[in-house]
């Protein structure tokens, strides 16, 4: 498989943004590595808008008819779990 080529990209950050990269060793690296892990974070529906579509509510208020979003009584984080379904525990083993 062919690797795709790296491109330059650049951006404006304020003066205490830009003073506090100045300090990292190798910046580029770390920019790369803080987008990447943003980026495994971006929640699937919106898609890092932090708003949905019209077509996205409709979908998003189907699907909640059958599930409900509850919070882990562990670890506190939102979850979204099945209608009926124990909601305050981690199904995959972890906590």
């Amino acid at each position: 498989m062919k690797r795709a080529k790296d491109e330059i990209m650049t951006f404006k950050v304020d003066g205490p943004l830009a003073a506090a990269l100045r300090s990292i060793p190798n910046r580029s690296e770390f920019i790369r590595s803080a987008v990447s892990a943003a980026l495994e974070g971006v929640c699937p529906l919106c898609q890092g808008t932090g708003t949905l579509t019209m077509d996205q509510k409709r979908h998003w208020e189907a699907f909640s008819q059958t599930h409900q979003l509850a919070e882990c009584d562990q670890c506190s984080a939102m979850h979204l779990v099945c209608r009926g379904q124990e909601a305050g525990h981690h199904d995959d083993g972890t906590h």
